[in-house]
C-alpha cells in the first residue's frame, strides 16, 4: 500500500515561505526547467538518451512536475503530493529495472537543486528576497528533495520486489524443466537458465525433503546457485557441483529441520535420475530404515536402496530362505539373524564379526555352528549368500511378514 507523501511530511517548511513568491517564481519555471534538464543530462551520461523519446519525456516530466509542485506548495501547503509522487515512483521503478541503484538519481536531484538555488540567488536582489526568506526557501528545498526521493525509493523497492518474484518464478520453472522426464532440450534449458540467472553446471544432485514438523519452521538458508522449491507438494532442491568443497556441510546445516535425501551426483541432463533415487530413499528414512537424523546420501546406501526397490519380492523370498529359523525362539532367532548378516558382510571372519556385534569371537563361532545346523553347507554357496544378505537386510531393518512373530 502506497503512503501519500503529505502523511510523511508533518513539518512542511514551505509553509513558512511567503505565498506571494509563488506568483514571482511561476513565470520562470519553463526556463528554469530547461536549464536544469541541460545540467542533469550533461552531468549524468546515463540519462542522456537522444534516441529514447519516452525516457526523455520522463526526465522532463520529473523536472517540470517537481518545479510546479514546489511552487504549488508555497501557494498552498496542503496541495496534493500525488501527481509528482507518481512520477518519481515511476522513475525509481525504472532505475531498478535498468539495474542501477538510487545514487545516480540522488545526484540528479542535487544537480537540479543546485541550478534552482543558483538562479534564485541571482534573482534575490531583483525581487527583494531577504536572507531570512532565502534560508526558509533553502530548508523547504531540502525537505522537498527528501520527499520526492522517498517516492522514488517506493517505486524502486516495488520494482526490486517484482523482479525478485519474477526471478523466483523462472527458477522454479527451470527446476521443473531440469527434473522433467524425458529430459528437456539443452537449448531450452540454456535459454531459461539465462533468464533465471543460473549458470548451468556439469554435475548436479537432487534432494527431496520432508518437514520434521519442528516449530518454529525454518526455511532452508541456501546459496543462490541451489534451485529450490519447498512449497510444492514434494519439496525438492537441485544442487550444482554437489561434490564441491563444503557443499555437504552446507546442505547438512541448511536442512537440519528436514528429513532430506540426496540423490547420486549425475550430469545435469540426467537430473531426473538423481531425483528418482532420492525419492526411493526418503520414505526409507521416514520409516527409520535409513538414518533420518542427518542428510541421507543415496550413494552411501545403495545396497539398501536396491534391496528395498522391490520389498514385496524380497519378503516373498525371505519366507523361503529364512524358513529354518521359524523353529528358533524369537529372542535367540534375532541374535542368530544378526550374526548371520554380519558373517555374510564380513566373509565369515569371526574376529571381524565379533568386533561389529560387540561380542566374543567364541560366541560368534558358537552361533555360526548353530546356523550351520539350521542351513547346512548351502549357507556358504555364493548365490544363496547374496539372497540371504538381501532378505536379512530387509527383515532386520523393517520386521514384518518375512518370519512372522505371531506364528511363535
Amino acid at each position: 500500500m502506497t503512503t501519500s507523501l503529505e502523511q510523511r511530511s508533518p513539518l512542511k517548511p514551505w509553509a513558512g515561505v511567503p505565498r506571494e513568491l509563488s506568483t514571482v517564481f511561476r513565470p520562470h519555471l519553463d526556463a528554469l526547467a530547461e536549464e536544469m534538464i541541460e545540467e542533469i543530462l550533461a552531468g549524468i551520461p546515463e540519462y542522456s538518451r537522444p534516441q529514447d523519446e519516452e525516457y526523455a519525456r520522463l526526465v522532463r516530466l520529473a523536472v517540470e512536475g517537481a518545479l510546479r509542485q514546489f511552487v504549488d506548495l508555497i501557494m498552498d501547503p496542503e496541495s496534493s503530493w500525488e501527481p509528482v509522487a507518481a512520477v518519481y515512483r515511476e522513475i525509481g521503478w525504472a532505475e531498478a529495472r535498468e539495474g542501477r541503484n538510487l545514487d545516480i538519481l540522488q545526484t540528479s536531484l542535487r544537480l537540479g537543486a543546485r541550478v534552482a538555488w543558483r538562479r534564485l540567488a541571482a534573482e534575490s536582489e531583483r525581487y527583494d528576497i531577504s536572507r531570512r526568506t532565502l534560508a526558509g526557501i533553502a530548508e523547504a528545498i531540502f525537505a522537498f528533495l527528501d520527499e520526492i526521493a522517498r517516492a522514488a525509493t517506493e517505486g524502486y523497492t516495488k520494482a526490486r520486489e517484482q523482479e525478485a518474484g519474477e526471478l523466483e518464478h523462472r527458477r522454479r520453472r527451470l527446476l521443473d524443466l531440469l527434473l522433467a522426464e524425458p529430459p528437456a532440450a539443452p537449448q531450452a534449458v540454456a535459454d531459461l537458465a539465462r533468464l533465471a540467472q543460473w549458470r548451468v553446471p556439469r554435475t548436479v544432485a537432487a534432494v527431496v525433503l520432508y518437514e520434521r514438523g519442528r516449530q518454529p519452521f525454518s526455511h532452508p538458508s541456501l546459496p543462490p546457485d541451489v534451485l529450490a522449491d519447498v512449497n510444492r507438494r514434494e519439496p525438492c532442491l537441485l544442487v550444482p557441483d554437489p561434490e564441491g568443497p563444503g557443499r555437504g556441510r552446507m546442505l547438512e546445516s541448511a536442512l537440519r529441520d528436514w528429513v532430506a535425501a540426496l540423490g547420486p551426483t549425475v550430469r545435469t541432463e540426467d537430473a531426473a535420475r538423481s531425483l528418482r533415487w532420492a525419492r526411493e530413499a526418503l520414505p526409507l528414512a521416514r520409516r527409520g530404515i535409513l538414518p533420518s537424523d542427518r542428510l541421507v546420501r543415496c550413494a552411501e546406501h545403495m545396497p539398501a536402496l536396491v534391496v528395498f526397490k522391490d520389498e514385496e519380492l524380497v519378503r516373498a523370498v525371505a519366507e523361503l530362505r529364512l524358513a529354518p529359523l521359524k523353529e528358533v525362539r524369537p529372542r535367540h532367532r534375532e541374535r542368530l539373524m544378526r550374526t548371520l548378516l554380519a558373517c555374510l558382510q564380513n566373509g565369515f571372519n569371526a574376529t571381524e564379526v565379533a568386533n561389529r556385534l560387540h561380542v566374543h569371537p567364541q560366541t560368534v563361532r558358537y552361533r555360526l555352528h548353530q546356523l550351520e545346523e539350521l542351513f547346512g553347507e548351502r549357507m556358504y554357496e555364493p548365490e544363496l549368500r547374496l539372497e540371504l544378505e538381501m532378505v536379512l537386510t530387509v527383515w532386520l531393518t523393517a520386521p514384518a511378514a518375512a518370519v512372522s512373530q505371531s506364528s511363535d
